[in-house]
């Protein structure tokens, strides 16, 4: 009796376990692996003569090649392309691409680079003195000292409550923990730094040397972000996404770590009609901008984490589609944040106000990490934690 069925495998791991599990000698299971994992890679603004060689490459290869109409006739100057096969093929393809002319061999390097980003198992963080590798996803637990925020607004304004909230995220399960003093809600006012620091440095100072986890500030400012890092925060958290050099040179010569998060516009702004050709390649361009500033300026890239800014100058159907298709962020080869938590998105789709949006977040963190997201921000952190734990473990369970 035949029985037939397919099997998806997107990491060589789960291509190899594949191969154990029928008995493949390990020689073969080698040569194969490369051969059993797909990818598609999109390529933006090729000129027209090098998207041909490529196209010819990519057959020659036994993969394929997707160009604009008039592409192949040399009728249009650019094109954008859609390369189709198997690793394998998609090496061998660039290999040969190298050897051509124009921007051949700068194009080469770029499809190598991405798949090699791609397919990074665990990656290092590095922040404030702190080396952690990320061999699971880890949750931020959010502490808003803010009377303003849109889900806990004035909560946890009062120091001591806010302390002790976040000793109990700890308890809960919490990674890291993310403080912050402004509010970035929708519509809201910048905060001078004075009155910023004065609400989160009480709250520094009851946790900085009671809590063994990561501990984040969310701010844009250079004077606040010198002002906690002295004070020995290992991550600046920037939804500005690092706008400021002067905060970038912050960053960097206290060897931090830093969140990059795409928004566009501004608080005040950023949910009046927001705008994109193709929301995950216009943040992926930003972000990738982004980082190279933050190199230049001496950040490591072992210390950037990116986010793509759920809910920051989106709308529902905007935050919807990131997380669908996340695995896109890979691509840049750094560890990617997501904070989904009681969002309005949740809200819209399920009908349902701050306080009834945990199942949904839920969802939308378990998609997330089965996206790829290495790191996601929670308030509801017992919750959030067990069902990282849970996705991560279904997701390892064929490996």
């Amino acid at each position: 009796m035949f029985n037939a069925r397919v099997v998806e495998l997107s990491t060589e791991e789960q291509v190899r376990k594949r191969f154990r599990d029928i008995d493949v000698y390990p020689e073969g299971a080698s040569i194969m692996t490369p051969k059993a994992l797909h990818a598609l890679i999109r390529l933006e603004g090729v000129g027209v003569k090098e998207a041909h060689i490529l196209k010819q490459e990519m057959l020659s290869a036994g993969g394929e090649a997707a160009v604009a109409k008039g592409a192949v006739a040399l009728t249009r100057k650019e094109t954008d392309v859609l390369l189709m096969g198997t690793v394998k093929q998609l090496e061998r393809a660039t290999r040969k691409l190298s050897m051509q002319p124009f921007e051949c061999p700068r194009i080469a390097e770029e499809i190598e680079e991405t798949l090699e980003n791609y397919s990074k198992g665990a990656l290092t963080l590095k922040a404030g003195g702190r080396q952690l590798r990320i061999d699971r996803p880890l949750v931020m637990g959010v502490i808003n000292v803010t009377p303003d925020s849109f889900s806990d607004g004035g909560e946890f304004l009062d120091a001591e409550v806010a302390i002790a909230h976040a000793k109990k995220l700890v308890k809960e399960g919490a990674d890291i923990l993310d403080i912050g003093g402004e509010s970035s809600r929708p519509g809201s006012d910048t905060l001078p730094a004075k009155e910023e620091l004065e609400r989160i440095v009480p709250v520094l100072e009851g946790i900085i040397d009671d809590v063994n986890v990561l501990i984040s500030v969310d701010t844009c400012k250079p004077r606040v972000a010198r002002k906690v890092l002295d004070m020995g925060v290992h991550i600046i958290n920037d939804i500005t996404g690092l706008t400021s050099a002067e905060l970038a040179g912050v960053v960097a010569r206290h060897e931090a770590g830093i969140v990059i998060m795409h928004m566009q516009g501004t608080p005040k702004t950023m949910q009046k009609s927001p705008r994109y050709d193709d929301v995950v390649a216009d943040i992926l361009r930003f972000l990738r901008e982004r980082v190279k500033r933050a190199e230049k300026k001496g950040i490591r890239r072992e210390s950037i984490i990116i986010d793509p800014g759920i809910g920051f100058g989106k709308t529902a159907e905007h935050n919807l589609e990131i997380i669908s298709r996340l695995k896109e962020f890979k691509s840049l080869g750094l560890l990617v944040l997501v904070g989904a938590s009681r969002k309005s998105f949740i809200g819209k789709v399920l009908d349902k106000d701050v306080d009834g949006r945990l199942s949904g977040g839920l969802a939308m963190l378990s998609m997330s990490i089965q996206n790829g997201a290495s790191i996601v921000r929670a308030h509801d952190v017992r919750e959030s934690a067990d069902a990282a734990r849970m996705t991560w473990a279904a997701l390892n369970s064929t490996r």
